[in-house]
């Protein structure tokens, strides 16, 4: 709605629709404004806003049964202690190899060499 000398100008909402659709399809606001005499600058923007399909664009509708949720929280649940158990066993695996690395500086031996462990044991087979 727009005023042009004390007069109230209603558009129909086909109508707004109709120019809507025009911006939507690439038409400029500027010259689409000029083309069809509306006075508003932002009155085009604002039907848009209202009528146009571009803010359906950007969400995301997810609908959920009350299983899934709890399906998803099991699933994030498992997702942590698999994480942690990862961390626990990475943790182990350096220290045994921290223990092995001090081993062969103390006993001058290569004990994953002797036990068939090593990378040349992994080459030969």
């Amino acid at each position: 709605m727009s005023k042009v000398s004390g007069i109230t100008i209603r558009y129909s909402i086909g109508f707004k629709q109709m120019i809507v659709k025009e911006v939507e399809n690439g038409a400029r606001i500027e010259a689409t404004r000029i083309k069809y005499g509306i006075k508003g600058g932002s009155t085009i923007s604002k039907w848009v806003r209202s009528f146009g399909k571009d803010h359906l664009l950007n969400k995301i509708v997810r609908i959920e049964t009350m299983e899934e949720k709890d399906q998803v929280r099991e699933l994030q649940r498992q997702l942590r202690e698999a994480k942690a158990a990862l961390a626990d066993s990475l943790i182990a695996q350096r220290c045994l190899e921290i223990v092995i690395e001090e081993a062969n500086k103390e006993y001058r031996t290569d004990l994953k060499k002797n036990f068939g462990t090593g990378a040349s044991a992994k080459k030969s087979k």
